[in-house]
């Protein structure tokens, strides 16, 4: 830290080197707080690979925060250089928090302004803020658009009032802006070229120089696994909610799978929809035909929830520690279906509120989630933790020869934070995708739509910000649910989707890691009215309909003969070569008569 703390704002158009400039800032600082308004939730590729440059280009003294709420982030370590990218993104995130695209010009966020302000005059150590000049950029010409522009311009006038110097970056040149100068260790005013002169290179600016445009990612080889000790113990949770690209199922085995399809003993098109599952395992292989699917495996997540203690459900909490006992000793209805199809069946505790064995709870995270309706449901530390471990788990899994993944659950209560996070993630409104879950009464079912509309309520909020959305209203089985999820697309594993809670943190698990729903097929259609919202929020179309609502990966497993099939249609089955029979498009057209 400086003797005095520099305050600066850089401006910028798209891809200006904005961000770039603000890191040189402070690149004499051996510790700096990266504090970021705008986590990846979106299946734009190009997006994420542009997030992903900027992670890659940052070193080990960046410490990375995600929040939607900078002046507490900036009172938190007034003593810790900080770069705040961008105030776009926070603006976004405060407008989301009240609902205000429809407001127009009513919206205030006068206060929240006001308070990032009195933080960052607050700030004993430099601080660099990123935003983008309004007028440097497309808007587009809506109501939603035009109010954006409006108040970002409002807010970086506000910001550039409160801090020491303003810079403007354009085409990777930048210039300081007049009027934005320093005082020096007297109090007298100085030029921001003085200032920088007295200051070092951590506060330079850079005046004519191009900043460098960074290189553009590229995906790699199949990603390394996440590491887990030979114990078993839990991972390391740093930036667990940091994922590579997803490389999606090869396109050029997928158009070779559906050509062999023409050429088997049988009328195209005629095993509808098993052949396209069949070419998902192709494509999921990259060989045609693919290999059988003889080593399935399923992991349910079990964990308590301090909803349930709320009447949500029809079964008292202390049910989920005696049903993970149950699977656990091979009695649960997934434990008889899995036998049946060679699927093994493990059942981890990561927040059951009960003490369970020691090789279920090594990844236990804690005893019972809070109560989402007037807290969060984890921390965030416990959010990376959860996160953590699905993605060592499904690395353990994959490491170990398992061809396909499922995932169940076992918590009473569970469909509670499953339909708060739907609801929050579609913008649903509670009554249309509460369901009866466990079999409520009328008086249930009521307790819990309040239950989920306090809870959509909280999570309005971090809807942007998936670690924080999992954390307020997930829990940590939920979350360790979205991590294995992605952690199998990232491992390019198929994975077969059971019901609403599990469907819910895939929906999450698309958000940390893009391009994730590529990898999963749904397995069935659950009776909670959630369960299909979420479906075409991630473009699924299930294998089976039962009218089933058990839970524990069950829907999964009983699809999981169908996909088994499906493979094992374009390994064995003959063409018409093989077996000698005349295909109907080489089939001899007799010629018609001749007439006179």
């Amino acid at each position: 830290m400086t003797d005095r703390a520099t305050r600066t704002l850089v401006l910028g158009g798209v891809r200006s080197g904005k961000s770039a400039h603000g890191e040189s800032l402070l690149r004499a600082h051996q510790q700096i707080r990266y504090l970021a308004t705008g986590p990846v939730t979106t299946t734009d590729a190009e997006w994420t690979a542009r997030v992903n440059t900027h992670k890659q280009r940052r070193d080990a003294r960046y410490t990375t925060i995600e929040t939607t709420d900078l002046a507490e982030a900036l009172r938190a370590a007034p003593d810790i250089p900080a770069l705040v990218d961008d105030l776009g993104s926070w603006l976004t995130a405060r407008i989301d928090a009240v609902d205000g695209w429809d407001s127009g010009s009513d919206i205030d966020l006068d206060a929240d302004i006001t308070e990032l302000c009195d933080a960052l005059a607050a700030m004993n150590a430099d601080v660099v803020l990123i935003s983008s000049e309004v007028g440097l950029s497309l808007v587009p010409p809506t109501p939603a658009g035009r109010l954006f522009q409006d108040l970002l311009g409002t807010l970086n006038s506000a910001v550039a009032q409160a801090c020491d110097r303003v810079s403007l970056v354009v085409a990777g040149r930048v210039l300081d802006l007049p009027g934005s100068s320093v005082e020096d260790h007297t109090g007298a005013p100085v030029s921001a070229a003085q200032s920088a002169a007295q200051s070092g290179p951590a506060a330079a600016p850079v005046t004519t120089a191009p900043v460098a445009t960074p290189a553009p990612v590229t995906p790699g080889p199949v990603a390394e696994p996440t590491p887990v000790t030979a114990s078993g113990e839990l991972p390391d949770p740093t930036d667990a909610e940091v994922f590579d690209p997803i490389t999606p199922p090869s396109e050029a085995v997928a158009f070779e799978a559906r050509e062999r399809q023409k050429s088997l003993t049988k009328p195209p098109g005629s095993l509808g929809r098993l052949e396209e599952i069949g070419v998902w395992i192709s494509a999921c292989q990259g060989q045609c035909p693919p290999a059988p699917i003889t080593s399935p495996s399923v992991v349910v997540f079990a964990g308590d929830h301090g909803v349930a203690r709320g009447g949500v459900s029809a079964f008292p909490p202390e049910v989920t520690a005696q049903m993970v006992a149950n699977i656990e000793s091979g009695g649960a209805a997934v434990n008889v279906m899995a036998a049946r199809v060679g699927a093994s069946v493990t059942v981890v505790d990561m927040s059951v509120d009960a003490d369970t064995a020691p090789h279920l709870s090594t990844f236990k995270v804690r005893r019972s989630s809070e109560d989402l309706r007037t807290t969060d449901s984890i921390t965030l530390a416990e959010a990376r933790a959860a996160l953590a471990a699905g993605r060592a788990i499904a690395d353990r899994l994959v490491d170990s020869g398992s061809d396909l993944l499922i995932a169940g659950e076992m918590g009473i209560g569970n469909t509670t934070p499953a339909t708060v996070l739907i609801g929050a993630l579609t913008r649903r409104e509670p009554v249309e995708i509460v369901g009866r879950g466990t079999g409520v009464d009328d008086h249930g079912w009521m307790r819990k739509t309040a239950a989920i509309r306090d809870g959509m309520r909280r999570a309005r909020k971090v809807v942007h910000d998936p670690l924080a959305l999992l954390a307020a209203v997930g829990g940590a089985d939920l979350t360790a649910t979205a991590g294995f999820l992605a952690q199998a697309a990232l491992r390019r594993t198929p994975v077969i989707l059971d019901g609403v809670v599990i469907t819910a943190a895939a929906m999450v698990a698309n958000e940390l890691a893009p391009g994730a729903t590529r990898w999963w097929i749904a397995g069935h259609r659950s009776v909670e009215p959630a369960h299909q919202i979420a479906l075409d929020h991630l473009d699924l179309e299930p294998v089976l309909d039962l009218s089933m609502r058990l839970g524990e990966g069950s829907g999964a497993v009983l699809a999981l003969p169908v996909v088994q099939s499906a493979a094992d249609i374009l390994i064995s089955m003959a063409t018409f070569a093989e077996a000698g029979v005349t295909d109907r498009d080489d089939a001899a057209v007799p010629e018609a008569a001749e007439t006179s």
